[in-house]
């Protein structure tokens, strides 16, 4: 290190090492995020130049994470407000 310390002292109650694992593994799974999002983006673009709504797509994907039964209560209050607004 610079300043003649080494990475396994602790200093000031930190120990360096620890601390220098965890922002490197921080680091690399940032790396990582980084590359999903970008292969998530080009499967996307993929299925835009086949002729899906990637708007759809993407609602699908957001409603499959939700639990059913929320799920159907979503709808549910969806269909009535759109009831109440006369968009039915």
């Amino acid at each position: 290190m610079p300043d003649g310390t080494t990475s396994n002292e602790t200093i000031g109650g930190i120990a360096g090492e620890a601390l220098q694992q965890y922002v490197d593994r921080i680091e690399r799974l940032e790396e990582e995020k980084k590359a999903l999002s970008e292969d998530i983006k080009q499967v996307y673009s993929e299925a835009k130049s086949t002729g899906f709504d990637v708007k759809i797509i993407r609602k699908i994907i957001s409603l499959r994470k939700v639990e059913e039964h929320d799920r159907k209560e979503q709808e549910e209050l969806l269909d009535l407000y759109k009831q109440a607004l006369g968009m039915e």
